[in-house]
């Protein structure tokens, strides 16, 4: 019998459902002159869902478990979920110009987006392997067809394939995975099969250590960690803007509460075999990410290898094992998401119909034509790099420290050499804007669209800020994950 103290811990999960079928409804009836009614009726859904979340249902104390431990709410999660909302609102308003520009201006973009952050919302609540599985493939389903959503453009249409196919193999190896999991424990539940998988002996070892690397690289397909990462460059190289920015930001948050999840829950008492093999995924994304970004001019592919290369920091921290490695690793995928909405956003905020400013070399002399754009660019390639006092160093340092104190001297050292070579790329982006003469062959011209310039100078500024004031947002995490 399912009773309203099963249903109080899904308040947000509910409404978020409900809201989606009315978004849904809705535009059937809007006029296409009219829909940016559904851009801000997609955002509101989006606030009052974080109102939901922050102020929590009265007589339900955290962390409690329902529906016989299947849904589990607690600090990790909501922490996660509000930073999930926050960064899919700011890709609305990133996105809006840009599909505007591009005839992509649908109520489809944000029902897909609102649908894949429904899946977030279930996969860092998960608390049995089935419900992992439906967050996560009602995330990867909506990320398919939106990479797909402008079915005219042919890269868009190859890089869905290529994204359905290589998903779907990474889906797959998450289920097998899983499977031998259940094997071992004969139950879905998480903390049953954390049990099974502690004191498994013989065969039954053997079975869960099996199991768990298929789930470590069913994790790293979905990451693009090296080496499962070849989809992830032509992806958002391929995918319009908009889109790449949006499945480059919360998608990585609902990620590291999937890891959490499965990792800490379920494998736990595995814990010295999944720590080495994310430490060597950590080594060869770092390696190869910063090395191949060297080569890039395309700005959105230096991303994505930048952002391989972001993964393997990433995995810093979760390789620690430990409450404190799983807050540094939310605190870098807090940063990441930032940074990557913030850079996707400045090729859509230089971008204009028939134009795309996707080459480097695009941005060239950009200081002397538009000095404050040029400023607030740099200030997101320095978080990137990781030169202080931005909040991309202070990131980096919390998961390096965490590597440290898993004994992991030797990565901390890795990712030290990796993270001054990645500056190298980052800083030709701030050459190129403030020491070449500007391009006489293409003419920027920033979008006009306020909203899109206002929420973009924010972003950039945040790295500063919070760069300076870190401190409390590292607080946060660590009180969310140890509780």
């Amino acid at each position: 019998m399912i009773t309203s103290a099963d249903l109080l811990p899904l308040v947000p999960e509910i409404f978020m459902l409900g809201a989606i079928c009315a978004l849904l409804m809705t535009d059937l009836f809007v006029s296409r002159e009219r829909r940016g009614l559904i851009h801000f009726l997609a955002i509101a859904i989006l606030a009052v869902a974080a109102i939901l979340t922050l102020r929590g249902v009265p007589g339900v104390a955290l962390p409690t478990r329902v529906f016989e431990g299947a849904f589990v709410r607690d600090g990790a999660g909501d922490l996660l979920k509000l930073f999930i909302y926050l960064m899919t609102a700011i890709a609305f308003i990133y996105a809006r110009p840009y599909l505007k520009d591009h005839k992509l201006f649908k109520g489809e973009f944000y029902l897909l987006c609102l649908f894949a952050v429904l899946g977030m919302m279930l996969l860092v609540s998960a608390g049995n392997l089935i419900m992992v599985y439906l967050g996560l493939e009602l995330l990867a389903l909506s990320s398919y067809a939106l990479v797909a959503l402008d079915r005219d453009n042919a890269r868009a249409t190859e890089a869905a394939i290529k994204y359905f196919v290589l998903g779907a193999l990474a889906s797959g190896m998450l289920l097998y995975g899983m499977s031998l999991l259940y094997g071992v424990a004969a139950s879905v539940d998480l903390p049953r099969v954390y049990e099974a998988v502690t004191t498994a002996q013989g065969d039954q070892h053997v079975l869960a250590l099996t199991g768990l690397m298929f789930i470590v690289v069913g994790i790293a397909f979905k990451f693009g960690a090296t080496p499962f990462h070849m989809w992830l460059p032509d992806v958002y190289e391929g995918s319009p803007t908009a889109i790449t920015l949006f499945i480059s930001a919360a998608p990585k948050l609902a990620a590291v509460g999937m890891a959490y999840r499965l990792f800490d829950n379920a494998a736990g008492g595995l814990d010295p075999d999944w720590r080495i093999a994310l430490a060597w995924l950590a080594t060869l994304s770092l390696v190869i990410g910063n090395v191949v970004a060297l080569m890039q001019t395309n700005f959105k592919r230096m991303l994505a290898y930048s952002a391989i290369s972001h993964v393997g920091f990433l995995f810093l921290g979760l390789a620690n094992g430990t409450a404190d490695g799983y807050a540094a690793a939310a605190l870098y995928a807090i940063c990441y998401t930032l940074m990557a909405a913030g850079s996707f956003a400045a090729i859509i905020l230089m971008s204009r119909e028939g134009f795309e400013a996707e080459n480097i070399s695009d941005y060239r002399g950009l200081f002397r034509t538009h000095p404050w754009h040029a400023l607030m660019i740099l200030l997101l390639m320095f978080s990137l790099a990781g030169i202080p006092p931005m909040f991309g160093f202070w990131a980096k340092l919390a998961v390096i420290r965490a590597a440290i104190d898993a004994g992991m001297l030797w990565l901390a050292i890795v990712s030290v050499v990796f993270a001054v070579i990645g500056c190298f790329y980052y800083l030709r982006v701030v050459k190129v804007m403030f020491f070449d003469p500007p391009a006489e062959d293409v003419k920027i011209v920033p979008q006009s669209d306020l909203q899109l310039r206002w929420v973009f100078s924010a972003n950039a500024l945040a790295m500063l800020v919070l760069g300076l004031f870190w401190n409390p947002l590292l607080d946060m995490c660590i009180a969310a994950f140890a509780g």
